[in-house]
């Protein structure tokens, strides 16, 4: 896996975007990977990094960043306004392209589960074919992900567990927002109500549906 990591940032992206500071081009690296998941841009990165003592402009991280999607170490989740069936080009969030390569670079904690959860059910909704962007709702909330295919959206939230209630209400309450049928989707790890409905939304067990898919 390093070997990998290492062949494809030196070789892809050091040298095809003439990268001088290849320390810093790892320091963004790590911040994305502790980051998958949160809305983020190149001034916020820059403005991050320049707090830990790392001085860099916007520009120069959105350089990097397109180096390292460009080298398929991270995608790109754009924000879909879904009121508006239209996409937004600013604060977008990323998910890297294994998520043994976050396990090896940066120190991980039992809170991050959902965020790699929401990173490998990213994953398979592009191998199932879809276009995936993180779905917004104005000042009324975000979606994890509106996936499209054949120009038919399908609307998930992604979450480790839902059993408290406090949480089923707030996962559920993004969802229940979008005015249109087409299919919506809560998926979480829970064994113990795995499958259910709640006007409309389908809660499913994140394993069952992916094995679903598998042929």
């Amino acid at each position: 896996m390093r070997a990998v990591y290492e062949g494809v940032l030196l070789n892809d992206i050091v040298k095809r975007f003439h990268v001088a500071d290849v320390n810093m081009l790892e320091d963004v690296t790590r911040f994305l990977l502790r980051n998958i998941g949160n809305r983020t841009s190149p001034a916020a990165i820059a403005k991050a990094m320049t707090s830990r003592g790392r001085k860099i402009d916007p520009k120069t991280v959105d350089r990097y960043l397109h180096g390292l999607t460009e080298g398929l170490l991270f995608f790109q989740a754009r924000r879909y306004n879904i009121r508006g069936r239209e996409l937004l080009f600013s604060i977008n969030k990323y998910y890297v392209a294994d998520v043994a390569l976050r396990n090896m670079l940066v120190r991980t904690r039992s809170s991050d589960i959902g965020h790699i959860l929401e990173n490998l059910v990213y994953l398979e909704l592009r191998r199932r074919g879809y276009q995936v962007f993180v779905g917004q709702l104005g000042a009324d909330g975000e979606v994890d992900f509106v996936a499209i295919r054949d120009g038919r959206p399908e609307y998930y939230q992604v979450a480790a567990t839902t059993l408290s209630e406090d949480v089923l209400v707030r996962e559920l309450a993004p969802l229940q927002k979008i005015r249109d049928n087409y299919p919506k989707y809560l998926l979480t790890l829970d064994t113990v109500f795995a499958e259910s409905e709640y006007s409309g939304v389908q809660k499913k067990n994140v394993l069952n549906w992916v094995l679903a898919q598998v042929v």
